[in-house]
């Protein structure tokens, strides 16, 4: 497998660089790129683990050579969320870079899997599906939004409110990827029964919990190494999905049905062709029927400022 970090030499691009290194496949290439003068720099420093992946590193003049014969594409390039920001705040500076970078995979290597990790997700993700469709290269099932660092603070929370092992908790996340269009379906967890105070705390914290990180770090920057985590479970699980293994189900934001909207987040089944199958969520509590009826029209308006955008 080659997979390319576009943006990495930023904190999620470099923490998912040093996962990505000690985890991907033997025999596994590493292309890290970065408009930042450092990239080379943290190429050679990952390049002293004793791992069998080749890491390389690219310049700004070197984009094209990142991505020739790339398998996927993981793409946390841009600005991140300071304190008093939002995820739509980031629009305007990060819609042009995904943009830029989407017609250069188009343009290197359009049968990659592309995973967008850049905010706001809901909107960055329908900017690439287009900008793809203008170069005519568009394929539905090898375009996610990473949406998993949602499932893995749901995992952690409850983990840690039941003493649970966090590996013996699995919750899906669907919807979005920012505040109320986050839906952590809890009625839902195996083993675990939540009373309802609990599920409206804990859902107010999972979808908060960028927030908690953004003020915690006090000006600092936002969720790097928990989003580089979430970034790197999902690329191996796609991996491992690419590699022949149709047992991976990840939840992630990608274009479906439309029946609740046209990009949605929900369980998928990975495998060799990307998406291989788009799972049901299943059976919603009263209070999650409401809480996604009524943050629809707010994620179909993210995802139509994307569609616009390019437009």
């Amino acid at each position: 497998m080659k997979v390319t970090v576009l943006g990495a030499a930023g904190g999620i691009g470099q923490a998912l660089s040093l996962l990505l290194k000690t985890q991907l496949p033997a025999g596994s290439d590493l292309a890290l790129y970065d408009v930042a003068p450092v990239v080379p720099g943290v190429a050679v420093d990952l390049s002293h683990i004793p791992t069998a992946v080749s890491v390389k590193g690219y310049g700004k003049e070197d984009l094209a050579p990142a991505l020739v014969g790339a398998d996927v594409v993981l793409i946390p390039a841009g600005v991140p969320r300071k304190p008093g920001m939002d995820r739509s705040d980031l629009f305007n500076i990060n819609a042009g870079i995904i943009a830029d970078l989407i017609e250069a995979i188009a343009d290197n290597c359009p049968d990659a899997c592309i995973g967008v990790i850049t905010n706001p997700v809901n909107t960055t993700v329908p900017i690439a599906a287009e900008v793809l469709k203008k170069k005519g290269v568009y394929n539905k099932r090898k375009l996610f939004g990473v949406t998993t660092l949602d499932v893995i603070r749901s995992e952690t929370f409850i983990a840690e409110l039941r003493s649970m092992d966090p590996a013996n908790v699995d919750v899906k996340v669907i919807g979005g990827h920012s505040g109320t269009t986050i839906l952590p379906l809890l009625s839902q967890v195996e083993g675990v029964t939540l009373s309802d105070e609990e599920i409206e705390n804990l859902t107010h914290r999972i979808q908060n919990a960028g927030t908690e990180v953004v003020e915690a770090k006090a000006g600092g920057g936002s969720a790097t190494l928990s989003m580089g985590q979430a970034a790197a479970r999902f690329c191996l699980s796609l991996v491992r999905g690419l590699q022949g293994d149709t047992s991976v189900v990840e939840c992630t934001y990608v274009e479906g049905d439309g029946s609740d909207a046209k990009f949605f987040a929900q369980p998928v089944r990975l495998g060799p062709n990307g998406v291989e199958e788009i799972l049901s969520y299943g059976k919603l509590s009263g209070k999650e029927e409401k809480a996604k009826a009524d943050m629809l029209d707010g994620l179909k308006k993210d995802i139509q400022t994307g569609v616009d955008f390019v437009k």
